[in-house]
């Protein structure tokens, strides 16, 4: 990689122009703000309706209070819960507006919150049940099981997200595979949906006014929908509209390797440099899994490009692959596209593979005569080295490696910076490089820690959250 180790030269450009209030950006903010209101306020509502309901009264007594109480929490983790589906679904609007890193913060959240609601609502119940007397909590918790209808299955549902709630745990997902984690994680939509028959059956809260009957199947019917449509029938759809195929495998070098595809109608695939797409390869077991990997070029309307490193067993197997080996598609996903800002200069910042979507991002941005600067933090050799210099000579982007190992647990540089400012602190370094970057939009993707740290430079160096700009990569 060509070193630029000053401010690029900058080259006339023009920032693109919207109307006040009219970015994506400010869209993006609208609607995410919008969509954290519906739930706010279907919890609201849930809770008003089981106050008007007696709920409130009901707390007078111990027995009557404890059931109360596990009538609430049930509900609020019924909301919880089939909002989690929704954010599973890969919502289009849902992932432009908030982005892949945002969602899956908010998916741990909402997740770990309706769980513990789910339990706390099946300890209250049964307790309350048993009029208050622990001692015979377990025998009620065998008579509700077999006698109440719908409970068998709600109870197999509360089984299968109690595995995917273990199987989430930081500690026991590093112990498992990709593909294990992936297929134990699809059992949620089991969990979810066989609490239905129990909801609707034994739930006073769903049946006692036309009002809440409508809200509840509305809602259910949200996410079902969701799932159907988003999950399946798109996907479907663009795989079979596209037809993608594998025209040759290269090895990049580094454990790193390239697949270009081809494919029918391609101009129409909506999907912009920086996205990445969930991938099947048919070559045999395990083709029903999916692997998020971001393009590595920019889509030119007649063939696909991704780099994937050596991580895993679906990364590995990739290398394998042969010309004309079907690809099913799901996406395009993820904010790492030119729709997320407006301003004229970009600063792109990528570790390791992960400037992977940052070099398709660059090539349109760079071809669209953008102001464009390119750091790039690696520990041995850059990836795509070659075509940066080329992007570097036919676009004027500017070229600022970082190489070696990162230099301290609370650096995100490369210990191989050097120069006079080699033992400074990571915001003069960088302010050193980019003099302007507080006026750029910046675009940053690698490992989530690394990923934080550079954030935390930019929010030092005065760049509004606003124009940054991130994804992480790992699970």
């Amino acid at each position: 990689m060509t070193a630029t180790l000053g401010r690029p030269v900058p080259r006339a450009t023009r920032p693109t122009r919207h109307a006040a209030g009219a970015t994506p950006a400010a869209r993006d903010r609208r609607l995410r703000t919008a969509a954290e209101a519906l739930v706010c306020a279907s919890l609201t509502l849930v809770a008003f309706w089981w106050a008007t309901g007696g709920g409130l009264s009901d707390l007078s007594g111990w027995a009557t209070g404890l059931d109360s109480l596990g009538r609430l929490t049930g509900l609020l983790a019924s909301v919880l819960l089939l909002v989690q589906v929704i954010l599973m679904a890969r919502v289009p609007l849902l992932e432009q507006a908030f982005g892949q890193d945002r969602l899956a913060r908010i998916h741990r959240l909402v997740g770990f919150t309706s769980f513990t609601g789910m339990l706390a609502h099946i300890g209250l119940i049964t307790w309350g049940y048993a009029a208050g007397d622990l001692a015979r909590v377990p025998a009620e918790a065998w008579d509700l099981t077999v006698d109440y209808p719908g409970m068998l299955l709600a109870v197999a549902g509360t089984a299968c997200l109690v595995m995917v709630v273990i199987t989430s745990v930081r500690a026991a997902r590093s112990r498992l595979r990709y593909e294990s984690w992936h297929l134990l994680h699809l059992y949620a939509y089991l969990g979810v949906g066989l609490a239905l028959p129990h909801q609707l059956w034994t739930g006073q809260e769903f049946l006692e006014s036309t009002a809440r009957t409508v809200f509840w199947w509305t809602l259910w019917a949200l996410a079902a929908g969701s799932v159907l449509l988003w999950r399946i029938a798109l996907p479907l759809r663009r795989s079979l509209r596209h037809r993608l195929v594998v025209t040759s495998v290269v090895d990049e070098g580094d454990g790193c390797v390239s697949v270009h595809l081809s494919g029918q109608h391609l101009a129409e695939l909506d999907v912009r440099a920086g996205q990445f797409f969930g991938w099947r390869f048919l070559t045999g077991p395990g083709w029903t899994r999916a692997h998020p990997f971001s393009l590595s070029a920019a889509p030119d309307g007649r063939s696909l490009r991704i780099t994937v490193k050596d991580l895993g067993d679906g990364s590995r197997a990739l290398r394998r692959l042969r010309p004309g080996t079907r690809a099913l598609v799901e996406g395009p996903f993820g904010r790492l596209a030119d729709r997320a800002g407006s301003n004229g200069r970009v600063a792109l910042v990528g570790a390791g593979v992960g400037i992977t979507p940052l070099r398709a991002l660059a090539e349109e941005l760079g071809e669209a005569g953008r102001d464009v600067v390119v750091l790039h933090r690696f520990t041995d050799e850059p990836l795509f080295a070659h075509e940066f210099t080329v992007l570097a000579r036919e676009c004027g982007i500017g070229l600022i490696p970082l190489p070696g190992p990162r230099r301290a647990s609370d650096s995100w540089l490369g210990d191989g910076v050097g120069g006079p400012l080699r033992h400074t602190d990571d915001l003069t370094a960088l302010l050193a490089r980019v003099p302007d970057i507080a006026e750029r939009d910046v675009y940053v993707c690698g490992p989530e820690p690394w990923t934080r740290l550079v954030r935390q430079t930019l929010s030092a160096a005065g760049t509004p959250t606003d124009r940054v700009h991130s994804e992480t990569f790992g699970w």
